[in-house]
């Protein structure tokens, strides 16, 4: 008996004849030239505004033909048009899987999984759309916003720059798309110039005024980022974006009262608030001392994220990497492994190294106040040596196994060539500054690859900073983050993967050999110039003053905490998950181990 069932995808196929097509069984493209008729008329009909006869028509026409492209793509256009998202990608992506040299359908899936925050897969297909079409300017632009979004602005600039190459002219988006990337990069100055020259072009775009709203707001300059969000809200009023930033505006010059009422209003007429607005919600109520309510927004987001396409924790992934990493670095296979020797031409870096939210951010600010200390800021290089290493190491294996290719006599000064090629991203990167002997690293999670990091610099002083373990699980949960296998996802998944990296950190410990210097947050907010001595010393460094006053340094933190280290030291986060606690039940006891090694209790 056919099997009739519909699609749960929502795009109105059969079930078999959708999702659970079985493509060998598809006949060859030409042998469904007879239904061009089908889809002519199928066109026509949307064209004359019959939504419905235009979907029964193509439905019809998918039914003797699955496998016919432009068919496909008629449906998934209309379904983006009535608004079925997870339809419109579903269809998207059976024509690319059916040819991943169709260009449209390329370009179209990774603008939807951009839209949805899935920024590996995005990857995926934004590089293969400049495969297929390598001078095409759109191609080129989707690789820009996918890598700025995923904190790669470098090479998101290049292919910003080479759009504007392609259209031979000052294209006014790209240059505004430019300047956001610009931005995230901490080059202010250059973004300014880039989104007045853009807004100078083509007067009115509201985007590109929410842009330069949001870029005048991290640079501090608060009055003309409400001047500026003023004259985008008339163009587009009532927008969440709009909203969102100005209640961030708001909150940075301490109107939490204002801020907030902007965020109630939107329930208030009756529209839900998205992740991002139910976030700021939060952290504004959380400011204001309403700390059960700045957790029902908390909670809110979450669970909207996930509803809307967020993605889940991969708990496999991150155990499995886990457990090959403490198997492969013991001490006993490190003794027989090379290290890579300094090179003294170069400045080097320092590693900063703790959970997202633990305080990082701060002790990079400190540090790079030094004159003799650039900020590199998030740097995606040891995570892209991993990827590589298996081609530059000529391995069938992946990372961490195919560092075993050192063991080979025509292998063993690998190690120098992976660390020359972190040394030179850094160089051209164009952060360090004249007279710098050292550089930040602080890419968070990076003490998943502290084992690498450990053979390539084994001099580097490594940094790791200590935060109390249920602090950072609700600073997390706070926030909307990638980083750690999508861990931020969930409390129970925060929880579960803090473990899991606390057992890795405890395991590098006692078999790496490095320069390792563990920071309490709570003891760098309350003693702090006993603090920076510490740290400073520890480098290597003379101690200079100015690091006490790191909320002085003007460079841009691209950190979700960028505006906490824009102030003065203070110590209101400290032990901050204390009026939270009956909410962190859950994860508690699951805590409680790694809290009482670290040297913390639970206090109500």
């Amino acid at each position: 008996m056919a099997d009739a069932s519909l699609c749960a995808c929502g795009s109105g196929l059969r079930r078999v004849r959708c999702c659970a097509l079985d493509f060998a069984t598809l006949s060859p493209p030409e042998a469904a030239g007879l239904l061009a008729p089908s889809l002519t008329k199928a066109e026509a009909l949307l064209a004359a505004g019959d939504e419905e006869g235009a979907g029964a028509q193509v439905r019809q026409l998918l039914e003797l033909a699955p496998g016919r492209e432009d068919a496909l793509l008629f449906l998934y256009r209309l379904c983006r048009q009535q608004g079925r998202g997870p339809a419109a990608e579903a269809l998207a992506r059976r024509v690319v899987t059916l040819n991943p040299n169709n260009f449209t359908a390329t370009n179209e899936l990774t603008l939807m999984l951009l839209a949805k925050g899935a920024l590996a897969e995005a990857e995926i297909h934004a590089r293969n759309a400049i495969r297929i079409a390598p001078q095409n300017a759109q191609a080129h632009n989707l690789m820009g916003l996918v890598l700025t979004e995923a904190n790669r602005p470098l090479v998101g600039e290049y292919h910003y720059r080479r759009v504007l190459e392609l259209a031979q002219g000052e294209e006014p988006i790209t240059l505004a798309n430019l300047a956001w990337n610009l931005k995230t990069q901490g080059r202010i100055e250059e973004s300014r110039a880039l989104y007045q020259k853009s807004m100078a072009l083509r007067p009115g775009v509201a985007q590109t005024i929410l842009g330069y709203a949001k870029m005048e707001e991290a640079d501090r300059k608060f009055a003309r980022a409400l001047e500026l969000l003023d004259e985008a809200e008339q163009l587009m009023p009532g927008n969440a974006s709009m909203q969102l930033a100005r209640a961030t505006v708001l909150s940075r010059l301490k109107r939490n009262e204002e801020a907030l009422a902007i965020l109630d209003q939107p329930e208030k007429d009756g529209r839900q608030l998205g992740p991002s607005e139910l976030s700021e919600k939060g952290r504004l109520l959380d400011q204001m001392g309403r700390h059960d309510e700045a957790f029902a927004c908390f909670e809110r987001g979450k669970v909207l994220a996930l509803d809307m396409g967020g993605r889940a924790y991969m708990a496999e992934a991150a155990l499995d990497m886990a457990t090959r990493l403490q198997g492969f670095f013991t001490q006993r296979r490190l003794a027989t492994l090379p290290v890579a020797a300094p090179r003294a031409d170069m400045p080097q870096p320092i590693f900063i190294l703790g959970f997202p939210r633990s305080g990082t951010t701060l002790i990079e600010q400190t540090l790079s106040v030094h004159p003799q200390i650039s900020a590199g800021d998030e740097l995606p290089f040891i995570n892209d040596i991993t990827q590589i290493m298996p081609r530059l190491l000529a391995s069938p294996l992946a990372y961490p196994e195919a560092l075993a290719e050192l063991w080979m006599g025509d292998q063993r000064d690998g190690l120098e060539e992976l660390r020359d090629y972190y040394l030179n991203r850094a160089r051209k990167a164009g952060f360090l500054k004249e007279g710098a002997g050292f550089f930040t690293d602080k890419m968070p999670l990076n003490e998943m690859y502290l084992g690498l990091i450990s053979l390539l610099f084994p001099q580097s002083p490594i940094i790791h900073v200590l935060r109390h373990p249920l602090d950072v699980v609700l600073s997390v949960y706070s926030n909307h983050l990638m980083h750690g296998y999508f861990c931020a996802a969930q409390l129970e998944s925060i929880a579960a993967h803090y473990n899991l990296v606390a057992d890795l950190m405890q395991h590098y410990r006692q078999n790496l050999a490095m320069r390792y210097l563990p920071v309490r947050y709570e003891e760098m907010v309350t003693d702090q110039e006993a603090q920076v001595r510490k740290l400073l010393e520890f480098i290597g460094v003379e101690f200079d003053p100015r690091c006490l006053s790191f909320e002085k340094n003007t460079r841009y933190a691209r950190t979700a905490s960028y505006a906490q280290v824009a102030e003065k030291l203070y110590d209101r986060s400290r032990y901050r998950y204390r009026p939270y606690l009956k909410h962190l039940a859950p994860v508690v006891e699951v805590l409680r181990p790694v809290i009482e090694r670290l040297g913390y209790s639970v206090e109500g």
